[in-house]
């Protein structure tokens, strides 16, 4: 059951705390899961700044390396062949940038739902390249619930931006 959009303001009120208090608990489970779920895009996005994966030709390699592993007629072969590997500049920023934009809008609750559609879109391809395993189903379910219910107005910038601004999908 979604919360109403008066009830955003009382989550935090011991009143509405007692009341529900299963609802809380779901709300820090979810608001926990948001944050290491943050710190996870935020730590591989460093790395590939750190890594220079913007300026170099390691994701290139990698594909390559990638494209050795795999049956020649797969889908992800195709991919890699025809998008990935002749794009891997453009391949290379989209991911860094994206993982750094979704850490930093799931750690501070700002544009949260746009920030959890480009961590799927990031995961989507991943799971398209030929990285996908079962490993990928847990990040799919998490930015599935991201998706879903509006944390960033429970906890986050998002909810004096919708004050700010109430007509605005960016901060729901």
């Amino acid at each position: 059951m979604k919360l109403a959009a008066r009830e955003f303001r009382q989550v935090w009120k011991w009143k509405w705390i007692k009341a529900y208090p299963f609802r809380f608990g779901g709300i820090l489970v979810h608001l926990l899961m948001r944050t290491l779920f943050a710190l996870f895009w935020l730590f591989a996005g460093i790395n590939k700044v750190e890594n220079d994966w913007m300026t170099s030709d390691y994701l290139r390699e990698v594909f390559l390396e990638r494209l050795t592993e795999m049956p020649p007629d797969a889908f992800a072969s195709l991919f890699l062949q025809n998008f990935a590997i002749p794009l891997y500049v453009l391949v290379a920023w989209v991911i860094t940038l994206g993982e750094l934009y979704s850490a930093i809008g799931l750690l501070l609750g700002v544009t949260t739902r746009i920030a959890a559609g480009v961590s799927l879109f990031i995961l989507c391809g991943f799971a398209v390249g030929g990285y996908y395993d079962a490993s990928l189903i847990p990040f799919f379910i998490l930015v599935a619930i991201f998706l879903w219910w509006p944390s960033g107005l429970w906890l986050g910038i998002d909810r004096p931006l919708a004050k700010r601004y109430p007509g605005s999908r960016w901060f729901r």
